[in-house]
């Protein structure tokens, strides 16, 4: 006798892709149960500075769904107000030397023609919009479309505004499948979930989720950290980071990379990165690592040698190895969809993530080609 049916949809992982998968699958007409073996924005969201980006990204799919997510984001902005801090304040990627400044307007150029807003800023323009900048800097790119958000507000606004129900403290423990394979919803520890569709959204655990539904997804963890300033007057005014930063996002290597991300938020501190090294789930405090992030920061505003950092947190990015997310259906398991594996960009992406993965649900035709975000795209390239 065939089990009743939980609920259309489990979602697992409360991150802020998640919520956001929880949300647009409701907004679509779906009975949506959200799980997570922790509170939401436990994982690699609470971790987060909550960047909305598309100064970071080159022309290509990446690009495109960061264009359509902060469309999104614009929305719920609106509708969620000054809740979760959204702030439309723009970045400013600074070069630090004139082969930088070249190398930048290239980049610049080319997002341009992919719809980025991206002006160049040279002389003293560049001190007008950010006073408190090394001198002698050659130039910058303005990006006014960045923005920012407080992600773990973000994510558990998303969750309300679903109406999902949320189930925390369960951890999954098996996927549910038929004979044949398909997927039936998920086995936690407070009992089954039933449902004709589960969402892979377990960020740095997407791998384990995959295996546990009998395929593959090749999700390592990325380790960051943040040093966070005590409270401040506003001095940076914009998302301000090193050209350097867009490489090393880019990179596969697995040692320890810091380029400067220098941010002020809205309750005052200025936060500072960006470090990235695989190390596992190691979460040891890194000195090399922190030292890196204040000698970069200090380095492009010397005022930050005069404050004190109170803290440093660190988190996991889920990390791909063509540094694209996986999103939508998996042909090897039916009825199992991914949206995990956005590295660092997955606040700014979730938006446009979830959206289309509720597109996927209700079998609509996706606003973005999925064939790039393939689940099983790595499994086709070790064929």
């Amino acid at each position: 006798m065939s089990q009743r049916l939980t609920c259309d949809v489990v979602v697992v992982g409360a991150g802020m892709v998640g919520a956001a998968c929880a949300l647009y699958a409701a907004r679509a007409g779906l009975d949506v149960v959200l799980v997570d073996r922790g509170p939401v924005a436990g994982g690699t969201t609470g971790a987060g500075e909550g960047n909305l980006l598309v100064s970071d990204k080159e022309p290509g799919p990446e690009l495109d769904l960061a264009l359509l997510s902060l469309r999104l984001w614009g929305e719920l902005a609106g509708e969620f107000g000054t809740a979760v801090e959204y702030e439309a304040k723009g970045g400013v990627v600074v070069a630090t030397s004139p082969a930088s400044l070249a190398a930048l307007g290239r980049f610049a150029a080319g997002q341009r023609a992919a719809g980025v807003v991206a002006e160049p800023v040279e002389g003293d323009a560049l001190y007008g919009l950010e006073p408190h900048l090394a001198h002698g800097l050659p130039g910058a790119v303005h990006y006014p479309q960045d923005c920012q958000v407080m992600p773990a507000l973000a994510a558990a606004h998303a969750v309300r505004a679903s109406g999902a129900r949320l189930l925390t403290g369960r951890t999954v423990t098996d996927v549910l499948r038929t004979p044949g394979g398909a997927v039936r919803g998920v086995r936690s520890d407070h009992g089954d979930l039933h449902a004709p569709a589960v969402v892979n959204a377990a960020g740095t655990w997407g791998a384990e989720l995959a295996s546990l539904a009998g395929t593959t997804l090749p999700v390592l963890p990325r380790r960051g950290f943040v040093l966070v300033t005590e409270p401040l007057p506003r001095r940076v005014r914009h998302k301000v980071y090193a050209a350097d930063y867009v490489a090393d996002v880019a990179s596969d290597s697995a040692a320890l990379q810091a380029s400067p991300v220098v941010e002020g938020t809205a309750a005052g501190p200025v936060l500072i990165g960006a470090s990235r090294e695989r190390v596992g789930f190691d979460r040891s405090f890194s000195l090399p690592a922190v030292r890196a992030l204040a000698a970069g920061a200090t380095r492009l505003f010397p005022f930050l040698s005069d404050v004190r950092a109170v803290r440093a947190y660190l988190g996991f990015r889920p990390y791909l190895p063509d540094h694209l997310p996986a999103i939508g259906p998996d042909p090897r398991a039916p009825g199992l969809y991914h949206a995990c594996g956005h590295e660092g960009a997955g606040i700014g992406l979730a938006t446009g993530t979830g959206h289309l993965i509720a597109q996927a649900l209700t079998a609509r035709t996706p606003d973005l080609d999925l064939t790039p975000f393939r689940p099983d795209r790595f499994t086709e390239e070790a064929a």
